[in-house]
């Protein structure tokens, strides 16, 4: 694999992970150590498994490791959703998170088809 810092589903995730952080400045004190943790932890993932993947020696592990970053974005798709359902985000708030997830989930569904 190239160097991370050039692939488009790297720095789409970086900008994802910027984005989700600044979203949970403002969730409630009471959710620092549950879901705006789980949510900052899955965005975290997703550029730090794009990231590790591609240094494996071996396309079995690179894919290993960019299924893994794809199924960070499905769990936060699915934890942003939850905190809809529980008022911390309204659907003005999660609709462009979660069109900045499929946008990720697109791309790395490319790379993975790559390798």
């Amino acid at each position: 694999m190239t160097n991370y810092k050039s692939l488009e589903a790297w720095k789409k995730s970086m900008l994802l992970v910027k984005d989700i952080y600044l979203s949970t400045k403002t969730f409630p004190k009471e959710e620092i150590y549950s879901l705006t943790s789980q949510i900052r932890r899955a965005a975290v993932s997703v550029p730090s498994n794009i990231a590790e993947g591609s240094v494996q020696k071996h396309k079995k592990e690179t894919l290993q490791f960019l299924h893994i970053s794809r199924g960070s974005l499905y769990e936060l798709d699915t934890q942003l959703n939850i905190a809809m359902l529980i008022n911390v985000l309204n659907e003005e708030n999660l609709m462009p998170l979660s069109k900045q997830t499929e946008e990720c989930i697109k791309i790395l569904n490319g790379l993975i088809t790559y390798y």
